[in-house]
C-alpha cells in the first residue's frame, strides 16, 4: 500500500512539473515599445520631432496654376521680348523643409526649398534648388533671398533686379530695431529682362562680390527700412528706402530708389518712386492699387516711364487662394534706342498652400 501511494505521488508530481513547463513554453514575448512621432510646439504649428533626435521638422509648400498675359508673355511672369505669344500658362510645385533645434548658441535653423516648373510650350520645364541655408546666433549662410527681395504690397512695382545669391550675412534683431550686413557672391548674373538696343551691357565674369547693409525700425504701426547695395565689380551701387504705415482699413507704403548706374541690385532706372495701398475689403478679399514712376528709364537720359496697377487677392477656402493683377506701363519714345510705347501686362493665379 505504501509503495502504491509512493508511485502515484511521484506520477502526480511529474505531471505537475510537465504542465508547468508546457505553460511556460507558450507565453508570448513582451512587444517592443513603439516610438510615435511627437508634435513639436516650440517653434510654432506644423513642426514634429525627427524620431530619435531633438530636431523639429516642418514640411510645407504649394501648387500653383498661373496664366500670364501681355506682350511676349513667358513662364514665371517675365516679359523677355521673345515675340512668342501674348499669353502663357504654367504650373509650379514647391516643397519647403524647415528644421530647427535649440543649442547653447541659440536656435539652429535650416531651410531647403525645391521648386519644379512645368511649361512645355515655353520649353522651360525645370527642377531646381530655390533656397538652401542655415542660421545661428544672427549669422546666416547659404543660397537664399536677400533683403532686396522685400518690397511693398501688390504686384505692380519693380524695386529690385536680383535678390538670390550665395551669401553670408549677420542680422541684429532687437525687436523694433533691426540691422544687418551681407556679402553676396555675384556669379553669372546679367541684365534681367533687358530691352533691345540699351547701352551698358550687363554681362559679367564669375565670382564677383556685392555688399549690402540694412537698417529697419518700427514704432506703432509705422515701419521704415533703409537698404543699400554695392556691386564691387561694376563699382556701382543703389540705395532704397521704404516707409509703411497703417492707415484706415489698410497699409500704405512708399518706396524710393537711387542707383549710380546699372548694378546687380538695381538696373531698372537711375531713380524711381513707388506707392501702394493694401486694402482689406472683406475677410477674404484684399485689393492693392499701386503706381510707380521711373526717372531715366534703363539709364537712358530724358527717357522716363510710369506704370499703374491693381492686384486682387481672394481666399477661396482654407489652403486655396486666388490672385489676379493687371498693370499699364508707358515708356517715353526715344529716337536713339528701340524702346517706348505702352503695354498692359498681368496674370491670374490659383494656389493651393499646405
Amino acid at each position: 500500500m505504501n509503495i502504491k501511494s509512493l508511485l502515484l505521488g511521484s506520477a502526480a508530481a511529474l505531471a505537475a512539473v510537465s504542465g508547468a513547463q508546457a505553460a511556460d513554453a507558450i507565453v508570448a514575448a513582451e512587444p517592443e515599445p513603439m516610438e510615435y512621432v511627437r508634435v513639436c510646439d516650440a517653434f510654432g504649428t506644423g513642426y514634429f520631432y525627427i524620431p530619435g533626435t531633438e530636431t523639429c521638422l516642418k514640411i510645407g509648400g504649394y501648387v500653383r496654376f498661373q496664366t500670364n498675359f501681355g506682350r511676349d508673355a513667358v513662364q514665371g511672369g517675365a516679359f523677355e521680348g521673345n515675340g512668342n505669344s501674348s499669353w502663357d500658362t504654367f504650373t509650379r510645385g514647391q516643397l519647403q523643409f524647415d528644421a530647427k533645434n535649440d543649442t547653447e548658441l541659440g536656435t539652429l535653423e535650416s531651410v531647403i526649398v525645391l521648386q519644379t516648373n512645368a511649361d512645355a510650350a515655353g520649353n522651360s520645364d525645370s527642377t531646381f534648388l530655390d533656397t538652401a541655408s542655415f542660421a545661428i546666433a544672427g549669422f546666416k549662410f547659404g543660397y537664399y533671398y536677400s533683403w532686396w527681395d522685400d518690397g511693398i504690397a501688390g504686384e505692380t512695382d519693380a524695386l529690385q533686379s536680383n535678390s538670390l545669391f550665395n551669401s553670408i550675412s549677420y542680422t541684429y534683431d532687437g525687436g523694433a530695431f533691426k540691422a544687418g550686413i551681407s556679402v553676396d557672391e555675384l556669379e553669372g548674373i546679367g541684365r534681367d529682362g533687358g530691352l533691345a538696343g540699351l547701352p551698358n551691357d550687363f554681362s559679367r565674369k564669375d565670382n564677383g562680390v556685392g555688399v549690402a547693409a540694412m537698417l529697419s525700425g518700427s514704432v506703432g504701426g509705422v515701419t521704415a527700412t533703409l537698404l543699400g547695395g554695392y556691386d564691387t565689380e561694376r563699382e556701382e551701387g543703389a540705395i532704397r528706402a521704404i516707409l509703411s504705415a497703417e492707415v484706415g482699413p489698410g497699409t500704405f507704403s512708399l518706396a524710393g530708389i537711387y542707383a549710380t548706374d546699372p548694378n546687380v541690385y538695381y538696373n531698372e532706372s537711375e531713380w524711381t518712386v513707388a506707392a501702394s495701398y493694401e486694402f482689406k475689403a472683406t475677410d477674404k478679399l484684399t485689393l492693392t492699387p499701386a503706381a510707380q514712376y521711373f526717372g531715366d528709364y534703363a539709364f537712358i537720359g530724358n527717357v522716363d516711364a510710369w506704370r499703374v496697377g491693381l492686384t486682387a487677392g481672394y481666399q477661396i477656402t482654407d489652403g486655396l487662394k486666388a490672385l489676379a493683377t493687371v498693370a499699364y506701363q508707358d515708356i517715353d519714345d526715344s529716337d536713339t534706342f528701340d524702346v517706348g510705347g505702352d503695354e498692359v501686362t498681368g496674370f491670374v493665379r490659383l494656389q493651393r498652400d499646405f
